[in-house]
């Protein structure tokens, strides 16, 4: 069985539960509801549906699995290991938004990354796996393969009018040659481009291209972006065009 799913999905399998049929001997009562579950905010679709497809501009992603171990194979225990917000692209919608049917960037089969907070995202659990449902817009960037690791985050392909920056630290003593103790470092503010994306699509379903070329040195909004680090410290950010302040 298939289940279509839309941005509507977690609101209407909260208010129409799927009524099982009459069951003979019960006197024409209808047995108890299966309705969709809802726990910790993850919607469980019902046995038998053992397939989803989404709709519009949505992209059905099947979550990766945790990490076990640490990068330096200590064993993780349940508690302490870190969701992942990253997967594979396991459906597309039809690409029908309003009256346009816009064309997806992102392929099957592709391994993306996505929001740590899962902003924008529906969790589901189907058929015992678990993935998220997701705008294409809401997607950080495409990894270059499956089960991607810190390890492989210079090699993100941004999405959108997204920008990948590898963050050029603060210098540790001022001018004068007063050493500053990190709490006194400012943020980061400046970064160069390692990789753009393909740019924003518009309404008319063409792609405003992003303003800005690998090696390019900019001044970003301070607060902006989702920050990533590799296991040998170097920092990365990946900032919407529109946080890019400047060309320095």
């Amino acid at each position: 069985m298939q289940l279509n799913l839309s941005s509507q999905t977690s609101r209407f399998v909260q208010r129409c539960p799927i009524t099982a049929p009459r069951r003979p001997g019960t006197g024409g009562r209808a047995s108890a509801p299966r309705s969709v579950r809802v726990r910790a905010e993850v919607i469980e679709i019902p046995h038998g549906f053992k397939k989803a497809s989404p709709k519009g501009d949505l992209v059905l992603i099947k979550i990766a699995d945790a990490e076990k171990a640490s990068m330096g194979g200590v064993l993780l225990p349940e508690k302490a290991r870190v969701k992942p917000t990253c997967g594979d692209v396991a459906g597309l919608g039809d690409g029908r938004v309003g009256t346009q049917v816009r064309e997806f960037f992102v392929k099957e089969g592709q391994t993306v990354l996505y929001n740590k907070f899962g902003i924008g995202a529906t969790d589901i659990l189907l058929d015992g796996v678990d993935y998220t449902m997701i705008r294409e817009d809401d997607l950080i960037g495409i990894m270059p393969h499956s089960q991607a690791t810190a390890l492989d985050v210079p090699e993100l392909q941004p999405l959108g009018d997204r920008i990948l920056l590898k963050v050029l630290e603060p210098p540790d003593m001022t001018s004068g040659g007063v050493f500053l103790p990190i709490t006194a470092k400012e943020r980061p503010m400046v970064g160069v481009v390692v990789r753009k994306g393909p740019g924003r699509l518009e309404e008319d379903g063409t792609r405003k291209p992003v303003k800005v070329e690998p090696e390019d040195r900019v001044l970003y909004f301070k607060w902006a972006g989702d920050n990533m680090e590799t296991p040998a410290g170097e920092k990365f950010v990946v900032v919407h065009e529109s946080d890019v302040l400047c060309h320095i």
